[in-house]
């Protein structure tokens, strides 16, 4: 029996991927993500970030204004050599280029929401809220599980330093104004 030869991708190019790399590469695993040039491989989610990442969607979808959607899962092209894939994301309906779209624009994203899972830590709370952060993305969110109950920590871009500060840790209750008023149950 021979053993298929790796694919191309499995070497990287000189300085690294790309953004428009993403598209071009055949046979990526499934949400594969671009971070300063080297590709990021999703692992198995657990039941905790499926049943949250549902809940903060179906909550998001219902508070959505009119002119924004709530996607899930898109990649985001922050720069050349970034584009993550934050688990949702409310995005400026003229963002929305048609069926084939395989990315979005940091300008058109409102929202960023990360749900942190273990193999992801430093990524979710550091990485990922520095990039967009950078990109001007003006809202963050970051979950995480304390004993399998969602906490969600909610950031806003300070114009001054381009950076996030925490504006609020909700655990039982998340109600909130910014970026539009939103109420959601987190027990």
């Amino acid at each position: 029996m021979s053993i298929a030869p790796y694919p191309d991708w499995i070497r990287p190019p000189a300085g690294g991927y790309t953004a428009e790399d993403l598209d071009r590469l055949p046979d990526l695993p499934p949400h594969t993500e671009l971070l300063d040039g080297s590709l990021i491989f999703v692992s198995p989610q657990t039941a905790f970030h499926m049943r949250t990442l549902r809940r903060l969607e179906r909550a998001l979808e219902s508070a959505v204004p009119e002119g924004w959607d709530v996607w899930r899962e898109m990649t985001v092209r922050l720069d050349r050599r970034n584009r993550p894939e934050p688990d949702l994301l409310v995005l400026d309906e003229r963002g929305n280029t048609g069926p084939k779209q395989t990315f979005c624009e940091a300008g058109d994203v409102l929202l960023a929401v990360e749900v942190v899972s273990e193999e992801s830590e430093e990524r979710d709370r550091d990485i990922k809220p520095r990039k967009y952060a950078a990109a001007g993305i003006r809202h963050f969110w970051r979950v995480e599980s304390d004993e399998g109950k969602p906490v969600v920590y909610i950031y806003e871009l300070d114009p001054a330093t381009r950076g996030y500060v925490v504006v609020g840790i909700y655990h039982k209750q998340l109600k909130v104004d910014q970026p539009f008023p939103v109420e959601i149950d987190l027990t």
